[in-house]
């Protein structure tokens, strides 16, 4: 028998329902209808299930997400890092920002504790291996890539925020109106840089902050290539 096609050409359901299959339909969705679409109502739809059969086989959304983040990671070509264990720890770090860029719903999942151990492990690894070379403790290097973590978080979230806020924005924002109205005596250097404010912001400045924050991580730490704590 031919599986059933869905309303907008996706395979429905034909054989036994699984993790796998769902994540291929949730993929199926993302690809051709966006990250706004997806829903576990949706899904079900697609699969041809009632939204309870699905909840049997993954809890809620957020756990579809993350097995999203996981299965587009298993495929994912694993690049060779420097051997410098600075340039590997900064190198790393950016990889990590990369990665979790290229996921549509990512502001929905990235507070996540679960998150970087399903989608990189060998990253997180990497990290931690890259600052105990370059003369941290192992729980110096556990707090160096705690902060890294935090300050990428911190970009991204904030970068996605912004750019589903001004979509179609066709007035001035809040903080441009403000600007507008601020006197260049109580506001000199606000209203300095007021007129440039929103190109110096949106310039992508991550691999300058990230080397200031590992030098200030790593300080004046020894490199010692090939030490493990």
């Amino acid at each position: 028998m031919k599986p059933r096609k869905g309303r907008r050409g996706g395979a429905r359901q034909s054989a036994p329902l699984s993790q796998e299959t769902i994540v291929t339909a949730a993929l199926h969705i993302l690809d051709h209808e966006g990250p706004q679409r997806l829903s576990m109502r949706r899904l079900a739809k697609e699969l041809s299930i009632t939204p309870m059969a699905l909840y049997h086989h993954v809890r809620d959304r957020h756990e579809l997400l993350l097995l999203l983040v996981a299965s587009r990671s298993r495929d994912r070509a694993r690049p060779v890092l420097p051997d410098d264990p600075r340039e590997r720890l900064l190198a790393a770090a950016e990889l990590l920002h990369d990665t979790l860029a290229e996921y549509p719903f990512l502001s929905e999942i990235l507070a996540s504790p679960d998150l970087l151990a399903m989608s990189a492990l060998w990253i997180m690894e990497a990290l931690l291996d890259a600052a105990v070379e370059c003369g941290l403790t192992l729980e110096e290097a556990a707090q160096a890539h705690h902060a890294i973590w935090h300050f990428t978080v911190g970009v991204l979230l904030i970068r996605t925020t912004s750019r589903r806020h001004h979509a179609g924005l066709t007035r001035p924002t809040q903080r441009e109106q403000v600007f507008a109205t601020l006197s260049p005596e109580a506001f000199p250097r606000l209203t300095s840089l007021a007129g440039r404010w929103s190109s110096l912001t949106a310039r992508n400045t991550h691999r300058e902050a990230l080397e200031d924050i590992v030098e200030g991580l790593l300080g004046e730490h020894p490199t010692h290539p090939g030490e493990h704590a």
